[in-house]
């Protein structure tokens, strides 16, 4: 099972690492600021296309970011 924490924890840790505001990654990625704190402080997942816009825009692996190893 996907765990959510672990996933925020992943995401948080890339966007401090990137120098970028959460301002500046939702314009990037179409979204408005206040969905990327959803995704990071709250129970909420982005939409796939969203979520692999948020991948390239990081430069992050979907796999890792979504815990797949975990599961092999």
């Amino acid at each position: 099972m996907i765990n959510l924490d672990k996933i925020r924890v992943k995401i948080q840790e890339a966007i401090k690492q990137s120098g970028m505001s959460h301002t500046q990654l939702a314009s990037l990625i179409g979204v408005c600021h206040q969905a990327i704190g959803q995704y990071l402080y709250q129970n909420k997942m982005p939409a796939l296309d969203t979520f692999a816009k948020l991948c390239a825009v990081l430069d992050l692996d979907a796999n890792d970011i979504l815990c797949v190893s975990d599961y092999e």
